[in-house]
């Protein structure tokens, strides 16, 4: 995402004051690990910018509509993102940060009284993006045997894996070997006891 600036003016020049801002970014897309998403529709945005005294801070929300690949079947993933935009612009670096504030998230007014949004932004839209992406919830995926997409047709190999399974689970049982004891060889105890009668 390229920088959004906005100048800190009059419209904030006070403790307190605040500043409405919305608009729309034509972005084609983000990435995030090894997944990468397009933003067919851009991005709307409507924050609120608060002169708290120390910096500036700016609240409000993002919303885009995102595609991208399933993590199973492959096919197109679409999800909406309704993200918080949570930013925080100082005007000046703290003389003192304490143990708990090492990793503090705050940003500088820049030397022209400018901040840059696109980072809150950037950040609200990834705080949303699911780690695990699916088309829906109850996808199938892809058959490990010859690749066919499962939520469109069975290739009969989901029953041939299944019963594979339950014969390794059965194998691999500690009562296995019983299975191979031959019991019909053993003396019956009621025969034992009518011969010596």
């Amino acid at each position: 995402m390229g920088p959004l600036i906005f100048s800190i003016d009059e419209r904030l020049a006070n403790p307190g004051d605040t500043w409405a801002v919305a608009g729309h970014l034509d972005e084609s897309g983000y990435e995030l690990g090894d997944h990468e998403f397009s933003l067919p529709e851009g991005i709307d945005y409507d924050v609120v910018l608060t002169n708290a005294g120390e910096g500036i801070l700016a609240t409000g929300l993002l919303r885009a509509h995102v595609v991208g690949t399933c993590d199973r079947c492959l096919e197109d993933a679409e999800f909406d993102v309704a993200g918080e935009v949570d930013g925080y612009y100082l005007f000046e670096e703290p003389e003192q940060l304490g143990d708990d504030e090492d990793e503090a998230d705050y940003e500088l007014v820049s030397a022209d009284r400018t901040i840059d949004l696109s980072g809150a932004l950037v950040a609200a839209l990834v705080m949303e993006t699911p780690f695990i992406v699916l088309c829906r919830e109850d996808c199938a995926g892809l058959c490990p045997v010859c690749g066919a997409n499962l939520n469109e047709e069975d290739c009969g190999h989901a029953a041939q894996i299944g019963a594979q399974r339950e014969q390794d689970r059965l194998e691999s049982s500690p009562f296995a070997a019983l299975a191979g004891l031959d019991l019909s060889g053993a003396e019956d105890p009621s025969d034992a006891e009518g011969a010596t009668e």
